[in-house]
């Protein structure tokens, strides 16, 4: 009998076993500690007024996350610059276009239609009208191919090539 397996198994089994042993526990941890994080700003208007807009800010390291839900160190810094200029008075628009200046179109989750994002904007429709006309072309090919009149001779030669081979 084979041992080489059944020692795998037991050897698989003990290490499953120990592994909570080494994780440390969260319960240790001060009930303080466990809390919700607050809010940076002391103005809970300016802090509702960076939320609404990080929500429409793209994070410039995750690149698929707003800036609002990001946990990246450029990300914190970008929203402290945004409530810095909200504390000396800048509105939103002025803020989106400090960015935009300072970072391009790409911080923004729906850039503006202008020609270096026609393409992004009108990309989709391009393609789906690229491949639309390519199935539009194969049956139309398909349906000519069918309409042509089969030749009797070569009919006849078919038939006969086929009777070869019986």
């Amino acid at each position: 009998m084979n041992l080489f397996p059944v020692r795998q198994l037991m050897l698989a089994f003990l290490l499953c076993c120990s592994v909570p042993a080494l994780a440390q526990e969260v319960a240790s941890e001060p009930a303080d500690a466990l809390k919700e994080a607050q809010p940076i700003a002391e103005d809970p208007e300016i802090e509702a007024r960076l939320i609404k807009l990080a929500e429409d800010l793209r994070c410039l390291v995750c690149q698929n996350e707003s800036l609002a839900g990001s946990h990246a160190e450029l990300a914190e810094d970008l929203r402290r610059e945004i409530r810095e200029q909200m504390k000396a008075g800048k509105d939103d628009r002025e803020v989106i276009a400090y960015l935009t200046e300072r970072y391009g179109d790409f911080v923004l989750y729906r850039p503006p239609f202008k020609p270096v994002t026609y393409l992004l904007w009108l990309g989709p429709v391009l393609f789906l009208g690229i491949g639309g006309g390519a199935w539009y072309m194969t049956l139309r090919r398909r349906r000519a191919a069918e309409s042509i009149p089969a030749d009797e001779k070569k009919l006849a030669a078919a038939a006969q090539l086929l009777e070869e081979d019986k």
